[in-house]
């Protein structure tokens, strides 16, 4: 009876295996078998509980708490011809009253944040419309805060519409292509600091104040499109490399009824000034200015009248300062909103108007990682947190008396969270690393009130396809440095088996990937090579976020040094493991994890057999140089800096397999750093691997895009790890079900230590 029960759960096992489906390129970036459905940001109304969304090209109005549409706000279809209008909306924005909502169409990118697109204003009480600028598309309008008025810019010039008389009034015009911009940012602000609209009505409406870019002495990068023509389509545009001069930027305020601008007394000798934001006195204007260092910080505070500065508060720092949008004035005038980093962590902090610290909000080794707003109503200030362990966020409350903290959204894993106008409601967004996420819509209470999507769908796909369960471990490396990190298994694991490891990371400043959260497709290109027998590991090194400045900071003015370091090491931890074969480890990343994956593979040619690097940086030198001097600062103060941890420099190195991919159109890390790589490598009589994706940019997507690039990805290893002339290893077979498998036990998480004084 045994003997049979035996061989009948052999057979049922082996049913199960067969019935499991392989997970294919073609799931993942062109059928979009695993997509998980996600809930967009939320446009919430001024009432606290209802919400728009577009939907099959209408704004249509939702209850928060029942999920019922309520209404159509607008129905593009229904407005077609009606002042040029096409009946396509691709944007809305509402005004502050709700009374008029911005309508934008025909939108077409210009490079990771900046669009123009024409724009129309839908006033909801006549049900018209208007076209903002018949001549054509422009970039940013806003509406005052009546209403009354929308201010946008066109051809780098600003300008703003009377919706009353209808009259447009230009304020600038001096903007020129690669010379002058007024009211947008530069390429650089716009990549680094995250910053497009350069400009912002005052609270009374009676003022503006916007940026203008003189970059007429900032050095030009031309790259090709190749789309059939005769010729190449050239792109040129201002890039400011390390060391080379910056755009000239000067804020001014304009004022409407004189039609005058005058420009804020700045210093000279301020390098950037990264952001703008206005108090709740129409008269003072804030602005964050820089030192080319990015260590000193000042807030000032600007008098619209005379131009003249104060100074708010001053930051400076031994390493950086990251810019942050956090700043919140609070409505009775007195007090604001301020995240610093100042005693090693980054936390809240509560000012008065002299600049004079009333109280620290938040306190402890842990780091404040968003903050959400503050409920003045009820004297709440909402943020979410990393105090739990630095691969999780937590969701929490504090008065601002700095008293009452409490759990807000605390499961293990990662909580997200988007509050309503009036804190009333909140969406929680929840996942783990192997759970997608389940949006959820709570009351101020904490009550669940209902759920918005659960994403059961994609669960049940995971276990259709058998996929293995991500845990997480640390190690402490020869440096002392706790390190964390996860792995996934291969299918139908045998622990007597030595497998090819594949490594995956990205490593840079504040970054973080190895966290408990769901990690879209990457996830299941990682499963799929887990069927196909490789063990994937990630770890995150030093210079990555969520522990502390030191811990984040350490890797100033050695960019890429250390991180090399715990990579490698990292790799000789993985390659002890009686499961992996130390001779079989290869590494991938993109961007700054392309650098990283480069410098592994040069620096740790003993270790690392294969490398795929992605729109890798090669040559600091070569990149902007907002980014690269806050880490650096520039070659020629820190040439060994430079000289030690640049992939270029290792040519000579290279004695494993090395495949470097590229877009021709990547406006942000230039193809010239693979160029330039490859030149070194022939130089150095070394054989590598190449791809490079005419007109695509450091996303290397559209279309087919991704599929063909994650298949070259997976042969290249295929070949390399798991070649012919490597050992025998595990069948790349159908993975087992759960139960059939290796056991599906949650990892606890445990804090990491702390690193070590340097």
């Amino acid at each position: 009876m045994k003997i049979r029960l035996f061989f009948l759960l052999a057979l049922l096992s082996s049913l199960q295996m067969i019935a499991q489906k392989p997970i294919t390129l073609e799931d993942i970036w062109k059928n979009n078998t695993f997509s998980a459905k996600t809930v967009p940001g939320f446009v919430f109304q001024n009432d606290g509980r209802h919400y728009t969304r577009t939907d099959n090209n209408k704004i249509l109005q939702y209850d928060l708490a029942t999920g019922s549409s309520t209404g159509v706000i607008f129905d593009a279809s229904a407005m077609t011809g009606a002042a040029g209008f096409k009946g396509q909306m691709s944007s809305y924005t509402f005004s502050a009253d709700e009374t008029k909502i911005i309508i934008g169409a025909e939108t077409e990118p210009i490079y990771r944040h900046s669009s123009r697109s024409y724009f129309f204003v839908y006033d909801r009480s006549t049900q018209e419309l208007t076209a903002i600028f018949p001549s054509g598309k422009i970039m940013y309008p806003t509406f005052s805060p009546q209403a009354d008025k929308v201010a946008f810019v066109y051809q780098n010039n600003m300008y703003y519409l009377n919706l009353k008389s209808g009259k447009t009034v230009q304020i600038t015009t001096d903007g020129v292509q690669n010379a002058i911009i007024n009211g947008a940012t530069d390429w650089v602000y716009e990549e680094e600091f995250a910053m497009d609209r350069a400009f912002a009505w005052a609270p009374d409406g009676n003022t503006l104040a916007y940026y203008r870019f003189d970059e007429r002495e900032v050095p030009e990068f031309t790259f090709s499109n190749f789309k059939g023509g005769m010729y190449p389509e050239t792109v040129t545009f201002k890039y400011p490399k390390v060391g080379e001069k910056n755009s000239k930027v000067a804020v001014y305020f304009y004022d409407l009824a004189s039609a005058k601008s005058i420009a804020i007394q700045t210093d000279p000798a301020t390098e950037y000034i990264p952001r703008i934001k206005w108090t709740t006195d129409p008269t003072k204007l804030s602005l964050f200015t820089l030192n080319r260092h990015q260590n000193e910080l000042d807030v000032l505070l600007a008098n619209t009248k005379t131009g003249s500065v104060s100074i708010l508060l001053q930051e400076e720092s031994k390493y950086y300062l990251d810019i942050h949008d956090n700043l919140t004035f609070l409505k009775d005038g007195k007090q604001f909103i301020w995240t610093s980093e100042k005693d090693g962590w980054n936390h809240l902090y509560l000012y008065d108007l002299q600049g004079k610290e009333i109280r620290q909000l938040t306190k402890g080794k842990y780091e404040v990682t968003a903050f959400y707003g503050v409920d003045e109503k009820n004297g709440l200030v909402y943020y979410q947190a990393a105090e739990k362990s630095p691969l999780q966020r937590q969701v929490f409350q504090v008065s601002l008396d700095g008293k009452n903290k409490k759990e807000v959204a605390a499961a293990e894993g990662w909580n997200n969270a988007q509050f309503s106008s009036t804190f009333e409601y909140y969406v929680l967004d929840f996942s783990t690393a192997n759970g997608p996420s389940v949006y959820t819509v709570f009351d101020r209470q904490g009550k669940k009130v209902r759920t918005i999507e659960d994403n059961a769908g994609l669960k049940n796909l995971q276990s259709e396809y058998g996929v293995q369960n991500v845990e997480f471990f640390n190690f402490r490396s020869k440096d002392n440095a706790n390190l964390n990190g996860w792995m996934i298994k291969p299918a139908n694991f045998d622990p007597s088996v030595q497998y090819p490891v594949f490594m995956f990371l990205y490593g840079g400043p504040g970054s973080q990937q190895v966290v408990d959260n769901w990690r879209g497709a990457n996830y299941w290109w990682f499963q799929m090579l887990a069927q196909q027998g490789y063990i994937i590991a990630c770890v995150d090194n030093r210079g990555t976020g969520a522990r502390g400045e030191q811990f984040q900071k350490m890797t100033y003015l050695q960019l890429g040094k250390y991180e090399t370091e715990d990579q490698i090491e990292a790799a000789r931890y993985l390659g002890k493991l009686p499961f992996a074969d130390p001779a079989r480890i290869g590494i991938f990343g993109w961007s700054y994890g392309g650098y990283m994956s480069s410098l592994c593979l040069l620096k740790g040619n003993d270790v690392f057999k294969a490398a795929i690097a992605v729109a890798p940086v090669t040559n600091w030198k070569w990149y902007d140089n907002i980014y690269t001097e806050r880490y650096m600062r520039t070659e020629k103060e820190n040439p060994s800096g430079y000289k030690d941890n640049s992939p270029i420099n290792f040519a000579s190195q290279l004695k494993g397999n090395y495949l470097l991919i590229h877009g021709l159109g990547d406006d942000n890390v230039h193809f010239q750093h693979t160029a330039e790589m490859t030149n070194a490598l022939i130089d150095a009589n070394k054989q590598y691997d190449t791809f490079f994706y005419p007109n695509r940019n450091h996303g290397i997507a559209g279309g087919n895009t991704r599929l063909h690039l994650y298949q070259k990805m997976t042969n290249f290893l295929n070949e390399k790890l798991k070649g012919k002339d490597e050992k025998p290893m595990t069948p790349a077979v159908t993975p087992p079900s759960k139960k059939g498998g290796m056991p599906q036990v949650k990892e606890k998480l445990q804090p990491a230590p702390q690193l070590p004084k340097q």
